[in-house]
């Protein structure tokens, strides 16, 4: 055995051991995650299987991915636009989140299954919120939090003045009750974002 092949060997093993490392460890280092996550297709494409019960194809992910992309439907998308993505997501995204253990990416098949290693990833993918702000039909995602806080914000502004003024209906509500009032309710929207 030649000593260059005798290196490719070593080389081959330290592969094959980080490989393992990422499919069979239990937790993924910050660093890969953020390093994974730091491309927008990959981000997109575990938002896609986010939603997806079971395996699907590789093709439409691609197309859903090409489709959010370029802000429109996958039935209007063109030929160039869908091959624009297909190929690297083919050769170089997929990949590397199946190597990493987040996927299971059958190539020769074109089947795409979500891991259980992916669920590390989803606060990340659901804080990332220009991602998750279209979808096929434009409309923003509901959850939106910040309209929830904002709402909030406003009927306890509208509590507290009514009760200052003493309008009839708020002079109604003591003081430690309008403070109640208004705790309670943050406190349920932020329970509801938490649990969400």
């Amino acid at each position: 055995m030649s000593s260059t092949q005798a290196v490719r060997d070593e080389q081959n093993r330290g592969e094959d051991q980080a490989d393992e490392q990422g499919t069979s460890g239990e937790e993924l280092p910050v660093d890969e995650i953020f390093h994974i996550l730091q491309n927008e297709r990959r981000r997109m494409v575990l938002e896609y299987l986010q939603e997806a019960e079971d395996s699907v194809r590789m093709r439409d992910v691609a197309e859903q991915v090409a489709a959010w992309e370029n802000g429109t439907t996958v039935e209007e998308l063109s030929s160039d636009e869908r091959q624009r993505v297909y190929i690297p997501l083919y050769q170089s995204h997929l990949p590397k989140l199946d190597k990493a253990g987040i996927i299971d990416y059958q190539q020769n098949r074109g089947i795409v299954e979500r891991r259980p290693l992916a669920k590390q990833l989803d606060y990340y993918l659901n804080a990332d919120s220009e991602t998750n702000a279209s979808r096929d039909d434009g409309n923003a995602v509901t959850g939106d939090w910040d309209d929830y806080y904002i709402g909030a914000a406003g009927v306890g502004a509208v509590l507290l003045l009514g009760a200052v003024f003493e309008l009839p209906l708020f002079s109604l509500i003591t003081g430690i009750g309008l403070s109640a009032l208004i705790l309670l309710m943050f406190t349920a929207l932020t329970i509801g974002q938490y649990v969400r």
